[in-house]
């Protein structure tokens, strides 16, 4: 209907209305005639056209779902992991554990790899953190860390683990530094690829008291 528009006005500007109204008229028959619908022609045009695109383009097939760990067992039964770690693994409320569970690709395994992270019910101080890569059907453990506090992720295929420090006298959330430590698999092991350290302002929380005015 754009093109009716602009067929008019050169009608009109020629000094003939009366030719303008036949020539929309002759436009409109036209459309008509090879099956069009006027301005509701673009619509459907435009809906298809975006169909079309989602139907075409290719699409990412879903990944497969990890195959879920029972990781407070698997914690439990670790040989490498320490009496303390598994001695203070209690549930915190009923029967849930402070253990958090992450699935990914960190080894070039078949499956999935599982990192773990053992933390303490009262402020969620991490205190293990480890890695178990699934060979011959069994995970078996490929990295623990457990000087607290600890916390592993995976971040773009590697191991990040943060580490913070404390000085004397810091509270339990307000730690000194961290050192963010990143581990790449190098065939049979993880091997550090990179360190940062951070340095926290102790003006921030007020966990500096100040001297009592005499």
């Amino acid at each position: 209907m754009r093109g009716l528009g602009t067929r008019a006005r050169q009608v009109l500007k020629a000094g003939s209305a009366a030719a303008a109204v036949l020539a929309a008229l002759g436009l409109f028959l036209t459309a008509c005639a090879t099956g069009g619908t006027g301005a509701r022609d673009e619509g459907p045009a435009g809906s298809e056209a975006v169909a079309k695109g989602a139907t075409t383009s290719p699409s990412a097939s879903p990944g497969k779902p990890p195959t879920r760990v029972d990781a407070v067992q698997l914690v439990k039964d670790d040989p490498e992991v320490s009496t303390s770690v598994k001695r203070d693994l209690k549930p915190c409320v009923a029967d849930e554990y402070p253990v958090d569970v992450s699935y990914g690709d960190l080894t070039g395994g078949s499956s999935d790899d599982v990192v773990i992270n053992v933390m303490t019910c009262g402020d969620a101080v991490g205190v293990g953190s480890y890695v178990y890569r699934r060979e011959g059907g069994r995970y078996q453990n490929v990295f623990k860390a457990e000087e607290p506090p600890v916390y592993a992720e995976i971040d773009r295929g590697d191991l990040v683990v943060t580490q913070q420090l404390y000085k004397k006298g810091d509270l339990v959330s307000y730690p000194s530094s961290e050192e963010v430590i990143t581990y790449g698999w190098s065939a049979t092991r993880f091997t550090e690829e990179s360190r940062i350290h951070n340095d926290y302002s102790n003006a921030v929380g007020g966990t500096e008291t100040p001297a009592p005015s005499s």
